[in-house]
């Protein structure tokens, strides 16, 4: 324990030195992070002060080599070197992009090669145990286990929106660990979460509200990293299987956020990897509460979490389901207030369901409106089009439909017709034709039996629509006018896609019909 206690205050006192000399450095050298839309802070912060953390977590291992005793001669494990290779390419990774600004892409590539690493070193989750049921992966092991370091690193980083919060959410997630490592004796996990909760804490005197660092992308990778990698190595079963529910539970905020946060955006139509200010802290703020306060409150969630991880580990099965359904409520409420639930409601999802079966044509509607488009496009005359237009207006329960042929464009349709089959017509027999297509044109209007528009009850519940029947080309065809009293009839969940499916293959069809 005197060990323990010793590796945890050497890395804290480190941290305290070493966060403002990078302070100082991050200033001369213009690391810092410029206010902006979506940021918090109304100043330039210096950033970067991940790296005070990952100096005084390395210094305080390296210098705990060199105590003899037998709980620190397992420093030397081939697991911590493989570690902190891979904490040292995700740190590098971090501060390139706090000084220059990379992509998604390389971030993820860097990211799983740092997973890669470790797994390597021995860190894979081989077996993930649920209550008393162990899952064997087999050859999943890999994907899996890089799924988890991808998972808790994007995490911390996602959380890394106020002052103090990754830091101090990283650091409850250390302490858990920490405490479950110590009543398992697992003595390696120990000692490296002593040394990673010490760093925290001392960086964390400077970055709590009002921050004078910013931990930026190298500090909460480094840290999401450590804590994926010690999460394994800790885990309750052993080093080669996981007891996936303490992890979770334990850093759930950071989790809920990551999990979230790309369905959301998926949702709305925004690009999943883009930044936005609809995270868990930003909706605390978006209720009132001000920063320092909702710091607080997630604070206060992870404590939470964090005893109920433990509880868990002594916990039988039937108890841990009531633990796990007890969370599960918890966290339905909060993501309620918050305001989550207008993405993810039960209605909200059928519709979207509803909608893609159509689009992909799965639906019996979408497909019996298809046999209309069928006899639609096989018309082969002017009256056979209206024709079947007036049998898909009445099966769209429209009240009624007229269609305007433009003549002008009709007349250079067949006159183009004309010329590819080497006739040569006289204008008198063109406009013959032509009065004929005027003639037709005056009679295309189909009312459904007992309407009358000028004679409606109300003519605000009357719901009119001009499609303009215009190819790519910009030439234009003429139009087809619609209209619905949604007082008798209201408009359903496809109408409007069915219109529009409807005027792409009425021009279709007319454009072949001009050309023959």
């Amino acid at each position: 324990m005197t060990s323990i206690i010793g590796i945890f205050f050497l890395s804290l006192v480190l941290s305290l030195f070493l966060t403002p000399c990078v302070i100082r450095v991050t200033k001369k050298y213009g690391i810092v992070d410029m206010p902006s839309e979506r940021k918090i802070h109304l100043e330039p912060i210096p950033r970067a002060g991940g790296a005070a953390i990952f100096l005084a977590f390395f210094m305080a291992l390296f210098a705990g080599r060199f105590y003899p005793t037998v709980i620190l001669e397992q420093l030397k494990d081939p697991h911590i070197a493989m570690l902190a290779a891979g904490a040292f390419l995700v740190f590098c990774l971090g501060l390139w992009d706090d000084i220059k600004d990379i992509g998604p892409g390389i971030k993820f590539m860097v990211q799983i090669a740092a997973a890669c690493l470790a797994y390597i070193g021995g860190m894979k989750i081989n077996i993930i145990g649920i209550f008393d049921y162990n899952i064997t992966l087999g050859w999943f092991s890999l994907p899996v286990t890089i799924f988890w370091f991808l998972l808790v690193i994007n995490a911390i980083n996602l959380v890394d929106g106020l002052d103090g919060l990754a830091a101090g959410i990283s650091l409850f997630v250390s302490l858990v660990l920490l405490i479950i490592c110590i009543t398992t004796q697992k003595n390696l996990e120990v000692l490296t979460l002593a040394a990673l909760s010490g760093a925290i804490m001392g960086f964390l005197k400077y970055n709590f509200s009002p921050a004078s660092i910013f931990m930026g992308d190298c500090g909460s990778y480094f840290l999401g990293y450590m804590l994926a990698g010690l999460s394994i190595m800790g885990s309750v079963k052993g080093s080669a299987t996981v007891a996936i529910l303490i992890p979770v539970i334990a850093m759930g905020v950071p989790l809920i956020d990551v999990i979230f946060s790309p369905i959301r955006r998926f949702i709305i139509g925004q690009k999943i990897f883009s930044p936005d200010k609809n995270h868990l802290h930003h909706r605390l703020l978006k209720l009132g509460i001000n920063q320092r306060n909702a710091v607080l409150v997630l604070y206060g969630f992870c404590i939470f979490m964090g005893i109920l991880s433990i509880i868990t580990i002594h916990a039988k099965s039937e108890d841990t389901a009531l633990i796990l359904i007890v969370v599960g409520a918890i966290a339905g409420m909060a993501i309620r207030k918050l305001g989550y639930m207008r993405y993810f409601g039960i209605g909200k999802v059928h519709e979207w369901l509803k909608d893609v079966s159509d689009e992909i044509g799965f639906s019996h509607e979408r497909r019996n409106f298809l046999s209309l488009q069928i006899e639609i496009h096989e018309s082969n005359s002017i009256n056979d089009l209206w024709n079947n237009i007036c049998k898909a207006m009445d099966k769209l329960g429209f009240d009624m439909t007229e269609m305007h042929i433009d003549c002008k464009t009709a007349k250079q349709k067949m006159c183009q017709g004309f010329d590819r089959l080497g006739f040569d017509v006289g204008e008198a027999t063109l406009n013959q034709m032509m009065a004929i297509i005027n003639k037709t044109r005056q009679t295309m209007i189909w009312k459904r039996p007992g309407f009358d528009d000028n004679q409606a009850v109300c003519k605000e519940s009357l719901m009119k629509m001009e499609l303009p029947l215009i190819d790519n080309e910009g030439q234009s065809f003429g139009y087809i006018w619609l209209v619905k009293d949604l007082k008798r009839d209201g408009i359903s969940h496809y109408t409007l896609r069915r219109v529009e499916h409807l005027r792409r293959t009425v021009l279709g069809t007319l454009q072949v019909i001009m050309q023959n």
